[in-house]
């Protein structure tokens, strides 16, 4: 008998338990989905079952958007039905709310919001059907999808000592997420792929999810038959007394390891606000660290050489002035004021001029890493607060990454970074500013004298640690798709994607992360330390998936050993670990840049094409803080872990897998859903171009992915390989351009040569699919490497091939040679017709020309007469050549955009017509007039003129035509 009774004496007139709100919740739900799959197989099978590539038989089984969106009178089955759910479902977070809710916690409050916003949602994304609007479609589901983690994990959190329900629960939900692994895999298989029936199995997993969605908020049945609805609570749970179902402690401890106890623990307000102001607060250390690179950059890329502005890699050392006792007094005593005069970096994108905005990057990262060294030192004399900082540090880069990839590897508050192509810099500012206003609220733990506390370890070996922790930390794990890049091989795909698959790296470094502070001292081991160089090895050696997975280990051991390494070094001299420290990580960027740039730099063939030298001492300056780890875990006792570093530890958990949560909610927002279809179909017309990008730099030093994407877009091109392309260093930000213009212009793209294979670079985008595609490194014994990309396009069912090519300097005339003669016998090996996009270094009719153009590889100029070229040439052969134009530049880049038009021949007679055409040169290159051109031909005539903003024909004024079949 409760010991609750109701006051009233009043007779209840409805009477019923509460777990029938939980059955009809579920049979309705059910009902909504099922009654549409039932009729939708029963009246339209064969079109549902119908996607962009394939139909019955191939496929045999629809998606559930298919189902529920796209017919009548399925569509208006599921949503009565749905409707109908409505009400069940918010009578179920009431009740649970009301089952849950204890006095002081917010936990209870915070799942029962997630479950009103879910059912919001809900409705949004089946009332707005991809084929009403497919954005606000998308947007309406990946919030839904997104609330489904933190009502899932708050409602194991909170379940009551139910042994039963708890058992559903944890069973369901793994079955849920783990079921989303595979249904990724099948829809990458289908989207990008095109694997026939790809799609049906995908659609299995997609109903699967339904299914366990809904099962899920079934077993509140199990929990609410505690309830009656008058409403009254016959067992006195609610009030969190004790009832007679209530079991052993065992249950909680079930349910806190099925959370990792965070939501078990009391936040306050203060506490979540601190959390996100410091790790906010590490991002943008974390930029200003990683944008100062690509501004000393533009400068030896304009002068061609040394410009001496790469002084500024040097900003970082200023940790060695707090080697004078009176001015690391004052830093220490002042920290909040150093903190905000770091911010200037933010607010560098007002100035205009590029010298001067690399004057105040450099003194912002000045600043800041001073700024970092005398907060950790200060800090270091309390484990708990020193920990703390670190976390906040290291989980800023991953926060600057996760940032990195919504913005498709761009950082929002970079200085080259502007409102019009994509920054929110102010924004950024005014974050930053209440980030380190809050983040250095609290007094330092010391006045600037150093502690005697500890004793054990060597600060030359913290700083070599600390050196080789930074450099790895930068150069390979401050984007995602960093080391996708260094294993991509070329099509077929054969290893992971840069979208979505950039979630693989994050979430190894967060299982890193979390394992160092968890596990200091096994992270610290040599056995680890193995596993981490076995992971580096196979990272350097090995592409594909197979190479990924190292990459993996790189990325989980890297920020495993980064709170070990970085406590070791906070509790020494910071003049020795940090300042000592970043002069031997800016050596490090300094080699990583001269195995590339060797052409260019004193000393430069020593260390040419020498990355695995890069990695190998990478991990022996880790190893050396290892080894200083290692003396003092010996001599040091470990001391034990107070309630408050506990609750800390959870909140960055927390905020870890807030970020993991914003990751994958931009990963499925970033999934390709462009039809990928040419501008001019009807016409079989194919516009290829020719574009050598300047390393994504514009003139005046602004990020210029935008401009590039509206030239390329309003040229109608669909077939475009660029040059100067590998941005993956640390002196460009390790940034990938293709990513945005594919995604953005809805094209497939070849990166190239990887960043681990030593050249500038060389993409192909095209809007028809690729079917094969092969990377070559052309023979460059005294200069820079020449990449090449050989791939093999699916052009309105034809096989043609396309070469992407950048030649050596003019200073190097053996290597320019040897290259000619090597891509003149591959593209002679190709019995297909084929265009060669390329940047040759030499004169229209003149030295290697003659063997580009030659019987050896069968093909010819687009335009001999074109005497005013020295760089860029566009070559074809078995093709119907119907145009021909150059673009001006504006200030994107130093060079201009070469752009033709090919018809692709469809019979086997119009094959025969080219050939002949092809042998015969005055019929080849017999102009045509405008007016002689079919409408689907023609250039558009935007560029005439004086053109649009910038971008106009020249040379010629117009384009140029020839004569048709």
């Amino acid at each position: 008998m409760s010991k609750y009774k109701d006051k009233d004496s009043g007779v209840a007139l409805v009477s019923f338990n509460a777990k029938w709100v939980s059955w009809a919740h579920t049979c309705v739900a059910y009902a909504a989905f099922l009654s549409a799959l039932v009729v939708g197989m029963s009246l339209h099978f064969h079109k549902i079952v119908q996607n962009q590539y394939y139909g019955y038989p191939d496929e045999w089984f629809p998606s559930v958007s298919a189902t529920i969106g796209d017919r009548y009178p399925e569509r208006s089955f599921f949503m009565v039905f749905i409707a109908i759910t409505s009400g069940p479902r918010f009578a179920l977070v009431a009740l649970w709310y009301l089952l849950t809710a204890r006095p002081g916690r917010i936990l209870p409050k915070f799942v029962a919001g997630m479950g009103l916003f879910r059912t919001l949602t809900c409705g949004g994304w089946t009332y707005v059907t991809s084929t009403d609007d497919h954005d606000w479609h998308d947007i309406f589901m990946i919030s839904y999808l997104v609330a489904t983690i933190p009502w899932t994990v708050g409602c194991l959190a909170l379940s009551p000592p139910n042994a039963k329900a708890i058992k559903y629960r944890k069973y369901i939900a793994t079955a849920f997420f783990a079921t989303i692994i595979p249904m990724v895999y099948f829809f990458i298989q289908h989207k990008i792929h095109r694997v026939p029936g790809a799609y049906t199995t995908y659609s299995f997993f997609e109903w699967s999810l339904i299914l366990y969605d809904v099962a899920f908020d079934a077993v509140t049945a199990l929990d609410f038959d505690t309830f009656e609805i008058i409403v009254k609570d016959v067992n006195g749970l609610s009030k969190g007394l004790n009832s007679p179902r209530q079991s052993a402690p065992t249950l909680e401890k079930e349910k806190s390891r099925a959370t990792a106890g965070i939501l078990n623990a009391r936040f306050s307000l203060s506490e979540l606000f601190d959390t996100a102001a410091n790790v906010y607060h590490g991002y943008v250390f974390w930029s200003m660290l990683t944008s100062m690179g690509i501004l000393i950059w533009y400068f030896p890329l304009w002068h061609m050489g040394i410009s001496g502005y790469e002084a500024f890699v040097m900003s970082t050392v200023s940790p060695l002035f707090l080697g004078i006792k009176s001015f690391r007094t004052l830093v220490v005593r002042n920290q909040r004021f150093f903190h905000l005069l770091s911010l200037a970096g933010i607010l560098a994108c007002k100035v205009t001029d590029p010298a001067y905005r690399l004057s105040v990057v450099g003194f912002a990262v000045f600043i800041s890493c001073l700024s970092w060294a005398a907060t950790l030192f200060s800090e270091s004399a309390h484990e708990a607060r020193l920990e703390s900082r670190l976390i906040a540090w290291i989980a800023g880069l991953a926060l600057s990454a996760a940032m990195k990839f919504a913005w498709r590897t761009n950082n929002p508050i970079w200085p080259i970074m502007n409102s019009d192509n994509g920054g929110h810099n102010d924004l950024g500012l005014g974050l930053a500013v209440v980030a380190s206003l809050w983040f250095t609220r609290r007094a330092p733990l010391t006045g600037g004298t150093p502690s005697n506390a500890n004793k054990n370890g060597s600060s030359i070996l913290a700083a070599l640690g600390v050196a080789g922790l930074i450099f790895g930390l930068h150069s390979l794990l401050s984007d995602t798709s960093t080391m996708i890049l260094w294993v991509w091989e070329g099509y077929p795909v054969r290893g992971p994607l840069s979208a979505p698959h950039g979630w693989f790296t994050m979430a190894s470094m967060t299982a890193g992360l979390l394992a160092g502070v968890y596990r200091p001292r096994l992270v610290s081991t040599w056995s680890v330390f193995g596993v981490g160089c076995i992971g580096a090895a196979i990272l350097t050696l090995h592409g594909n998936w197979f190479g990924y997975y190292g990459a993996l280990v790189v990325a989980f051991y890297l920020m495993a050993v980064s709170t070990p390494l970085l406590t070791a070094a906070s509790q020494k001299s910071p003049v020795v670990t940090f300042g000592v420290g970043f002069l031997i990580y800016n050596i490090m960027v300094l080699f990583h840049v001269w195995v590339v740039a060797y052409a260019f730099v004193p000393g430069g063939p020593l260390v040419r094409e020498h990355t695995d030298w890069i990695m190998i001492t990478t991990m022996l300056l880790i190893g050396a803080g290892v080894f200083n780890l290692t003396s003092r875990n010996a001599r040091s006792r470990s001391t034990p872990q107070s309630p408050s570093q506990d609750r800390r530890r959870k909140l960055y958990a927390l905020a870890l897998g807030a970020i993991n949560v914003f990751f994958l909610a931009t990963a499925y927002m970033r999934f390709p859903t462009n039809d990928y279809k040419p501008y001019h179909e009807d016409s079989r017309v194919m516009t290829a171009g020719i574009w050598t990008i300047h390393f994504s730099l514009d003139n005046d030093m602004w990020s210029s992915e935008y401009r590039m994407r509206d030239l390329i877009k309003e040229l109608e091109i669909d077939v475009i390989g660029l040059l100067e392309s590998d941005l993956q260093r640390i002196i460009m930000g390790n940034r990938d351009t293709t990513q945005i213009l594919a995604e953005e212009l809805g094209m497939y793209v070849d990166y190239g040569p990887g960043p681990n294979k030593h050249t500038w670079g060389a993409a192909l985008l095209s809007k028809f699919p690729i079917v094969n595609s092969t990377h070559h490194l052309l023979p460059s014994p005294v200069g820079e490497l020449a990449p090449a990309i050989h791939a093999t396009l699916d052009m309105y069912g034809e096989l043609v091939d396309i070469f992407v090519f950048h030649s050596g300097q003019e200073e190097d005339p053996e290597d320019r040679r040897l290259q000619a003669e090597y891509l003149s016998k591959l593209m002679g090996s190709s019995p297909r017709p084929s265009v060669l996009l390329s940047y040759l270094v030499t004169k229209p009719l003149k030295g290697n020309y003659n063997t580009y153009v030659s019987q050896t590889s069968g093909m010819h100029d687009v335009d001999p007469s074109d005497w005013d070229r020295w760089c860029e040439y566009i070559l074809y052969k078995n093709l119907q050549r119907i145009g021909y134009a150059r673009v001006s530049r504006s200030t994107i880049t130093d060079t201009e955009l070469q752009v033709a038009k090919f018809v692709i021949p469809k019979t086997d007679k119009e094959k025969e017509q080219i050939a002949a055409m092809n042998d015969d040169s005055d019929l080849r290159n017999h102009r045509a007039q405008e007016n002689e051109i079919p409408e689907g031909w023609k250039f558009p005539t935007m560029f005439k003129g004086k053109g649009v903003r910038g971008h106009r024909y020249h040379v010629f004024n117009e384009p140029r035509y020839y004569k048709p079949l």
